[in-house]
């Protein structure tokens, strides 16, 4: 891509009325947020509901760090290079994560429920990287020294090459996807999952689900990252198969349609989620969001909403290193015979 092209990119969008094709959305300086959600950002793109943007997201590693892992100059991303080159530091953190975004969404309020509908999900680059070290993760003390192992991904078989006889099958997802946090909060933090989404390292939010997200201010503000190869429940050791991905989402706002925490639908299950803390008080979150959502959508008693929890819902602990903890339940469409 020429300069002249790369200068036209960055340029805050607006989607023009009735368009058709998806807008690209590269990961440039211009086009990143560093390692925060910010209800005061400047949208660098604005989307209409249910227009359609094909967004570029950047793993969350250094090129130095890429290359003293084993990773060859020429097969670090240039765009990875340029935002590492072009974004201040007065630009970045307090999180580490690499953010395309914010995107707007014309006419969203506080109020309202921003539905983003995840159409594909593609591996940008053929390898991943897993790392730990010391301070962080679940079982800090056991490993009291850093590592980083890279994982070449084979894209046609869709399978990470994690060592001699071990395949680990790729299922990307984005680890981070989130709206601004209201006002209050401030320029907040990438790495705790919260109301607003972000960081919540969810390995059901592949392509073909649809995540809902309530809105805190105006344009609702969503931002994407932390592309993940593939990550098992827990998250244990901080880092899942971390890669760069580029997802083709659409948007559609459901105005009045007051969400008050994240949640989401795949094709065959309602899924509702808690952050917090304490595991126990997450689990308590995403348990009483699953029944307030069985008893607003599908017009249950509080009762038999908490019993059907108990009786068919799973309750899976979807990361425990992001400060706040992520739990959420799980419960199968299929139980609805009105649905089939």
């Amino acid at each position: 891509m020429t300069r002249l092209l790369l200068l036209i990119a960055a340029t805050l969008l607006t989607v023009p009325a009735g368009a058709a094709a998806p807008v690209d959305l590269p990961a440039t300086p211009q086009t990143v947020a560093w390692g925060h959600y910010d209800a005061t950002a400047k949208p660098v793109l604005t989307v209409r509901s249910g227009d359609t943007v094909i967004v570029h997201t950047l793993l969350t590693n250094s090129p130095a760090g890429l290359e003293k892992a084993g990773v060859r100059p020429g097969d670090v991303e240039p765009a990875l290079r340029a935002v590492y080159a072009g974004v201040s530091q007065a630009d970045r953190g307090p999180g580490g994560h690499v953010l395309t975004g914010p995107i707007a969404i014309e006419g969203a309020e506080p109020g309202d429920t921003l539905e983003v509908q995840i159409l594909k999900i593609g591996l940008a680059i053929p390898y991943a990287y897993n790392a730990f070290r010391y301070g962080v993760g679940f079982l800090t003390d056991d490993f009291p020294y850093p590592r980083v192992k890279i994982v070449p991904l084979d894209r046609k078989r869709m399978v990470g090459l994690f060592g001699p006889g071990v395949e680990v099958p790729l299922r990307p997802f984005f680890g981070s996807m989130g709206v601004a946090p209201p006002p209050s909060f401030g320029r907040y933090d990438s790495t705790a999952p919260t109301i607003s989404g972000g960081n919540m390292d969810d390995k059901d939010l592949v392509a073909g689900t649809s995540v809902f997200l309530p809105v805190f201010a105006p344009g609702a503000l969503f931002e994407v990252g932390d592309g993940h190869a593939a990550q098992g429940h827990g998250e244990v050791d901080i880092t899942a198969l971390e890669t760069s991905l580029t997802g083709t989402l659409r948007f559609v706002l459901h105005k009045g349609e007051h969400s008050p925490y994240p949640r989401a639908e795949t094709p065959d299950a309602y899924i509702a989620m808690g952050f917090d803390d304490d595991l126990s008080n997450a689990t308590r979150k995403a348990v009483r969001n699953m029944i307030d959502w069985l008893v607003t959508a599908k017009g249950m008693s509080r009762d038999d909403a908490y019993m059907l929890v108990s009786v068919s819902g799973d309750v899976e602990t979807t990361e425990l290193v992001d400060r706040n903890k992520g739990v959420h339940v799980r419960l199968p469409k299929a139980v609805f015979t009105k649905n089939r």
